[in-house]
């Protein structure tokens, strides 16, 4: 019986914290990108949607910033894998030439939690059936290509108070341990708060105590889930 509890006691932590750590890239941040075919603007916009509500936000956003476009297609992956939620939309375009091909794009590029609105402005042209597919699809490719990969990890926000002469050094261990830095204070001491992976938090504080002399530990304000660069 002991053995057993012991086996529940490790394994309920890892599945929580995995459950809140997705192990998938996301967009870091919003990026555009613009394609003409054939005199026809194709304008990909990609952004990162961790709910269907927030990606059906960001494709009325788009809409909304072109309003005399001819058409806003639409395509999003809400999760990654066995548990996503896949949505796209033609959106006035030949069935099957517009929101299928920009979905295999965006799930081919093995993003999760991201939404792709291509806006298309009609230059004159038709492109027929296959002039279409292709061009959906490079307007996605083009902006999953060039975004920048980010992980949504669970982070300590962190409070420290210490003397001027640890100021660099601290500011270093903090850069070394994958934290940032997000606001300091310079009165008497040095008031800082930055964001540390929790992973990290353990090296980190045992580090500060021995730049420190143990003088020095970094207090816990709060924890939460944020979007962070994927570490190289």
């Amino acid at each position: 019986m002991t053995d057993y509890l012991e086996y529940i006691a490790v394994i309920i932590p890892f599945i929580s914290y995995n459950h809140l750590m997705p192990s998938y890239p996301v967009p870091l941040h919003e990026i555009r990108r613009e394609l003409t075919v054939s005199n026809s603007r194709f304008i990909s916009s990609l952004a990162p949607a961790f709910s269907v509500d927030e990606a059906r936000a960001f494709i009325q956003r788009i809409k909304e910033e072109f309003p005399d476009a001819s058409h806003h297609v639409p395509a999003y992956l809400i999760g990654h894998g066995d548990s996503e939620v896949a949505h796209c939309s033609d959106a006035g375009e030949p069935s099957g030439t517009a929101g299928r091909p920009a979905l295999a794009v965006l799930r081919g590029s093995g993003l999760g939690d991201a939404c792709v609105v291509v806006t298309r402005y009609f230059g004159g042209t038709k492109l027929g059936t296959g002039g279409l597919v292709r061009a959906y699809s490079e307007a996605v490719r083009m902006v999953v290509d060039a975004v920048s990969r980010g992980q949504k990890v669970l982070t300590h926000t962190l409070l420290l108070a210490f003397p001027y002469t640890y100021l660099e050094r601290i500011r270093l261990l903090v850069a070394a341990m994958n934290g940032s830095i997000l606001d300091e204070e310079f009165t008497a001491d040095v008031t800082m708060s930055a964001r540390m992976r929790v992973e990290n938090l353990e090296e980190f504080q045992s580090k500060l105590s021995e730049l420190t002399n143990g003088r020095i530990e970094a207090e816990i304000i709060s924890t939460e889930n944020v979007l962070m660069p994927l570490l190289a």
